[in-house]
């Protein structure tokens, strides 16, 4: 009999990729995912000549990527344009295996994100209060999509108010409206 074609016993080492159990390729899967990220980050930030360190948090269901170091600043750019463009860019490579599991990866920087959503919601609730004040319709200035979300979310559950989204790409906006406008 072949070696090769014998299975292996219980205690024993794995004699190939497919007889290891599925759960364990899932978690080397999944770590694999990390380290690449981690990896393409540091390439991307190299082409951009931008001299940081990347370090890897995880939770279950997603990567988090925190940009580290002397030129981390140059990483997150005017209002989180280039941060955002480079999650976008890494999510597209890390996640293009349809057969893989697909792992939504956060790109991050001395905690910006936690920052700028926390500005976000101190002004929505700024604004919110001025259009229940004077009874008219309040249109913030343009935003990317996550931002838009950070607003409707912190709005959502405030009396007398409601939210939506007008105008088309780059020109998006929040309309902050409330319940009883002055006409």
């Amino acid at each position: 009999m072949d070696p090769q074609d014998e299975k292996p016993r219980a205690g024993s080492l794995f004699l190939d990729e497919r007889d290891r159990p599925p759960s364990s390729r899932l978690r080397d899967e999944v770590e694999d995912k990390a380290e690449h990220a981690a990896t393409v980050l540091d390439e991307l930030l190299a082409l951009l000549d931008i001299d940081a360190d990347v370090d890897i948090r995880e939770d279950d269901e997603r990567i988090v990527l925190d940009i580290s170091g002397p030129e981390a600043k140059h990483a997150i750019g005017r209002k989180g344009q280039t941060i955002d463009a480079l999650q976008f860019i890494l999510n597209k490579i890390v996640n293009q295996d349809p057969d893989e599991e697909r792992r939504y990866v956060v790109v991050d920087s001395g905690d910006f994100r936690a920052r700028r959503d926390h500005g976000l919601e101190a002004r929505a609730r700024e604004e919110a209060k001025r259009a229940l004040t004077e009874g008219k319709v309040v249109t913030l200035e343009p935003m990317n999509p996550r931002d838009r979300r950070v607003i409707h979310l912190s709005l959502a559950k405030l009396p007398g108010i409601t939210t939506e989204s007008s105008g088309h790409g780059a020109r998006r906006r929040v309309q902050i409206i409330p319940s009883t406008k002055k006409r």
